[in-house]
């Protein structure tokens, strides 16, 4: 993703150095990716899948594309309340060459734990038990981020009072709060619905007003830095005309037992805008004691204003670079409505996996799925999805192409045997411009789009396929065998393409796909999504190391499931 990065150094602090530079690792540094960490206090929901698969698929994008890159996701165990646990792998496959950290930040979880009458930390492992746990290292890079900022004189000691909403874990400004429509004497968040109480006590405040200026300055040189670009309009808007006024990132021990302590001050505990955003640092190996590991961050965040507003200005005060790309998405709907416990319209993610299998699943989230709306689910919709796109569309066109009534030899050509008609030069000019277009798409986080110009080629493909009646040119002889080397050819060639590019959003059954197809496990990157582009680590007009050849009945990619 190629939005500048440029930032306004806080006096007394030295301008940030960029990432890569500080690596002197070039342009091959590593990039890092990040969900949010997820609150530990329910199951996961069809929400918390989607985040997690975005930015897992634009990690596996930027992965195919040559990139060493670096995923991080986790629990949030810290506040008032408990949030959910994520099972990564319960959402995706991982390759061994993938670098997966968790880092779970395990602070307060109190009032949860209370109600269902158990020890917090038993009430959070039970929850979040198959993250592997970094504890230790969160503990030590929270203290020396929070020493940072306080020896430069960004965290004072004050008092901090206002409507409080332990649900949503946010003051909330006069302006936000309304009296409940059940009970006018008690106040509720405009924003959720939730209740708010006065609160006043005895903080550490971090200077967040002293930064608006240079917020502001850093998104008006970034337009592209917050996707879509309503949530950027509104970040902006915020800084400009909002109240941004110093943020209290301590609470009383008092009141919350279990938490990383403030360093040299055992009565107060670090919250969670420090707490939980540091843990962006700790999967990096921060506090680094060696050159950084990572050139820039990529977040997918349901809450944007915590990362496009707060954790950029800790970054500032700390001297560090700031994220490259946070990506910011909707909610999902059923119903027209935002799920809701209450309401019942709570889709479970483990009973869709079960029935549709991960990369399925995953290919509906990232087709159906927005950043700049809220998207609706119905199980009608991942039915459609299945039996027409991946089914009906990729699936059966493979198991007609490898048909060896129609390629009799099993043979896939190296070459063209006829000069190619006017439909399949058609073809093979929107196959060229394919992985540009899409890698542009993907760039501003638009995996709909992206997708829907992979299944364009495999639709122009299918009635490429139909119309060229291989079937019939198959019984001839002479002539005909030559335009049907050709047609195999184009057929073979333009599955194969579309299969490296869905690679990051069905990992699985595209490398099925791609065994099928024949193709070297070694050549299944960037360079090779071209036609003709099978053995890219080839000079030009090089004899291909082996002959490919398909299975003559090849299992189903997409076997049949009933609704």
């Amino acid at each position: 993703m190629q939005a500048r990065r440029t930032a306004t150094a806080p006096p007394g602090v030295a301008q940030p150095r960029t990432l890569a530079a500080a690596a002197g690792a070039g342009p091959k540094a590593p990039l890092l990716f990040t969900s949010p960490i997820f609150y530990v206090n329910a199951v996961p929901h069809i929400g918390h899948l989607y985040t997690t698969v975005l930015v897992d698929t634009l990690k596996r994008w930027h992965d195919f594309k040559g990139h060493p890159t670096i995923f991080c996701t986790g629990t949030d165990e810290h506040g008032l309340k408990v949030g959910m646990a994520l099972c990564r792998s319960s959402l995706f496959p991982v390759r061994p060459d993938h670098t997966i950290a968790h880092a779970p930040n395990r602070i307060q979880i109190q009032e949860a734990a209370q109600a269902a009458k158990m020890d917090p930390k038993a009430f959070c492992d039970g929850i979040s038990g198959k993250f592997k746990a970094r504890y230790e290292d969160h503990y030590q890079a929270v203290a020396h981020f929070w020493n940072q900022l306080k020896d430069k004189g960004y965290i004072y000691k004050g008092f901090h009072e206002g409507w409080y909403c332990v649900s949503d874990e946010t003051f909330y400004p006069e302006n936000q709060v309304e009296p409940s429509p059940d009970n006018p004497k008690a106040m509720i968040s405009k924003e959720s619905g939730k209740k708010v109480e006065w609160t006043r006590e005895e903080n550490y405040k971090f200077r967040l007003g002293a930064f608006r200026e240079r917020l502001i300055e850093w998104l008006e040189a970034n337009p592209q830095v917050i996707v879509p670009e309503g949530q950027y309009n509104f970040v902006l808007s915020q800084l400009k005309h909002g109240d941004i006024g110093d943020l209290s990132v301590s609470r009383l021990r008092s009141r919350l037992q279990w938490g990383i302590p403030v360093p040299d001050d055992p009565d107060h505990v670090i919250y969670v805008w420090l707490d939980a955003l540091t843990n962006y640092l700790t999967v990096t190996g921060y506090p680094w004691t060696r050159a950084l590991p990572a050139e820039t961050e990529e977040q997918a965040a349901l809450r944007c204003g915590f990362h496009a507003i707060y954790w950029p200005a800790f970054l500032m005060a700390a001297g560090l670079p700031l994220p490259r790309r946070i990506v910011s998405h909707g909610h999902w709907l059923v119903g027209q409505k935002k799920m809701s416990k209450s309401t019942g319209n709570v889709v479970d993610p483990h009973a869709l996996l079960a029935k549709w299998g991960v990369d399925p699943v995953r290919y509906f989230l990232m087709r159906d799925g927005g950043i700049a709306i809220d998207p609706e689910f119905s199980h009608e919709s991942v039915l459609r999805r299945y039996k027409h796109d991946l089914g009906a569309q990729l699936g059966n066109l493979v198991m007609r192409c490898c048909s060896a009534t129609i390629n009799k030899t099993g043979q896939i050509p190296a070459a063209i045997g006829a000069p190619l008609t006017p439909d399949a030069i058609e073809l093979v000019e929107l196959v060229a411009e394919a992985p540009e277009r899409i890698d542009a798409e993907i760039a501003v986080g638009h995996l709909p789009a992206a997708l829907e110009r992979v299944e364009d080629l495999i639709v122009r493909l299918n009635k490429y396929w139909t119309d060229a009646k291989p079937w019939q040119l198959a019984s001839q002889q002479g002539d005909a065998q030559a335009k049907l080397q050709s047609v195999l050819f184009v057929t073979y060639e333009t599955l194969r393409v579309c299969a490296l590019l869905l690679q990051p959003v069905m990992p699985h059954k595209m490398s099925l796909l791609l065994d099928t197809l024949d193709v070297d496990a070694g050549e299944r990157t960037w360079a090779n999504a071209r036609i003709g582009k099978r053995w890219a680590r080839l000079a030009d007009g090089a004899a291909p190391p082996r002959q490919a050849a398909v299975p003559p009945k090849p299992s189903p990619l997409f076997p049949r499931i009933d609704a």
